[in-house]
């Protein structure tokens, strides 16, 4: 949430040309009811694209999926794992962990309203439910309506007692609970999420698992994607300076249609975590990003803040 937007996701793309991106949670209502364009609408280029929906209530989540699936989006899938507050309220997210009978339902809609395949995003349980008894119960009731495809984050969710931040470090990962499901499942396709910071820590969850899904370390260090064509899908190295260009091209293209600059440099500002200049890059983003009618010529800048250090280094 607030962070994979499509200037994020366009970043994203230029650094990995294979791997699946995902939209922010949009929930039903919004789409039913609110500007289809803003919520929905992404550049071509950000294919493959999966749309990650907030529900529980089996027609509209179908209805919203016949419209994703008539924007083009490759996969719907329902999250059954946010423990946000305004979430719970809404009863979606987290939440409806409770309720996997419910799930099932939603899923069973979604899924005979629409060609592409819907997924579910889910915890391995939450309070003080067992999620060996919790997760398998999803499971198992997401199976008998069709679904094939679960994304696992392998923690549970505290839904009293923690906020949304703390409920991404407590309580512990059980990452052998998720290979278990596999390995009683072989036919289904389960993906991993949870603390997966390294490519090296992916490819070993891929010894277990059909897929890993990472969330803060793409944003939070960007340039480990450059890697992933490489060592996950067998294609190539993307050389950073290559994908910068590419972004760039599409920042001042989107700067024309009158986007401003801090919004699409936003996903940038970890791009350069660790290398010399990275910290000048950083301030002069924030501190000039934000001024009215910033261009192109202050992402320049910044580039050139690392760059220099780079050469000097």
């Amino acid at each position: 949430m607030d962070w994979t937007d499509s200037p994020c996701r366009m970043l994203h793309r230029a650094l990995t040309r294979h791997a699946l991106l995902y939209t922010e949670m949009v929930t039903a209502d919004a789409i039913l009811h609110g500007d289809l364009q803003r919520l929905l609408g992404f550049d071509a280029a950000e294919h493959p694209l999966a749309l990650q929906l907030g529900g529980s209530d089996p027609a509209k989540l179908a209805q919203t999926a016949k419209i994703a699936q008539d924007f083009g989006y490759d996969e719907v899938n329902l999250n059954v794992g946010c423990p946000s507050d305004r979430v719970q309220s809404g009863r979606f997210g987290a939440c409806l962990m409770r309720e996997p009978a419910l799930v099932a339902d939603c899923m069973a809609e979604m899924k005979n309203a629409v060609d592409v395949p819907v997924t579910v995003k889910c915890r391995i349980g939450v309070d003080d439910q067992d999620p060996e008894v919790s997760l398998r119960a999803l499971v198992t009731d997401c199976v008998a309506a069709g679904v094939t495809h679960f994304t696992i984050h392998a923690r549970k969710a505290w839904l009293e007692g923690l906020s949304p931040k703390e409920n991404r470090d407590v309580p512990t990962l059980d990452y052998d609970l998720v290979y278990r499901i596999k390995r009683e499942n072989p036919h289904l396709t389960i993906v991993i999420n949870g603390g997966i910071e390294t490519l090296e820590q992916a490819q070993a969850h891929l010894t277990h698992v059909d897929g890993v899904m990472l969330g803060r370390a793409a944003y939070q260090n960007p340039a480990l994607l450059t890697q992933v064509d490489a060592h996950i899908f067998g294609g190539e190295t993307i050389a950073l300076d290559d994908a910068v260009a590419v972004y760039c091209g599409h920042v001042e293209r989107a700067l024309e249609n009158g986007m401003r600059l801090h919004t699409l440099v936003k996903p940038m500002l970890g791009l350069f975590n660790g290398r010399p200049g990275a910290r000048q890059f950083r301030r002069h983003l924030s501190e000039n990003a934000v001024r009215d009618g910033a261009g192109i010529s202050v992402l320049r800048e910044a580039l050139a803040l690392v760059q220099s250090r780079q050469e000097a280094a």
